[in-house]
């Protein structure tokens, strides 16, 4: 995925949050190599606590912490995973 499409989802997003605003929540769609999809699908499975949604926002705010991002938000979401049981 290019920045062009990114930035394009961010636009339509824009839009779409204008006429139905969910505050604090972006749609994202990815494609991810099929060995991390059997993974996370295990994963979730054997911890009930967790959804798919968790999983993804706690691996980004984890990619993003780690490669020098700064924002507060990320860095709470990032620590409150650290410090979470396994099974939260």
């Amino acid at each position: 995925m290019d920045r062009c499409h990114l930035e394009r989802c961010a636009e339509i997003n824009q839009t779409t949050t204008a006429l139905h605003p969910s505050p604090g929540y972006v749609s994202l769609e990815a494609e991810i190599p099929e060995d991390l999809y059997l993974a996370m699908k295990d994963f979730l499975a054997t911890n009930p606590n967790w959804d798919q949604y968790r999983v993804m926002s706690s691996a980004l705010a984890n990619f993003l912490f780690q490669n020098g991002c700064g924002d507060r938000a990320v860095t709470e979401r990032y620590l409150n995973d650290l410090f979470s049981k396994a099974d939260s």
